[in-house]
């Protein structure tokens, strides 16, 4: 397990600690939050695709950079 994954692993726990008011709200606000950072991934690596030569050498990419970035999947 890497070391993000403890965090969050961490944070989950920590809203069922007793006196909590969080509870099942608060790791439904985590996995929506997740998911949500999840999409926004993908939008931006699908928005890399469709991006123009001459606009990647703005940014400092090559064609190739850009299409393995765009294809990497959304959890990653």
């Amino acid at each position: 397990m890497v070391t993000i994954d403890t965090f969050r692993i961490a944070k989950i726990a920590e809203a069922f600690l007793p006196g909590r008011a969080a509870g099942w709200r608060g790791v439904a606000a985590m996995v929506s939050e997740g998911l949500a950072t999840m999409a926004a991934k993908r939008r931006s690596r699908r928005a890399l695709l469709a991006l123009t030569d001459d606009q990647l050498k703005d940014i400092g990419l090559s064609r190739a950079d850009a299409h393995r970035e765009g294809l990497r999947p959304f959890w990653d």
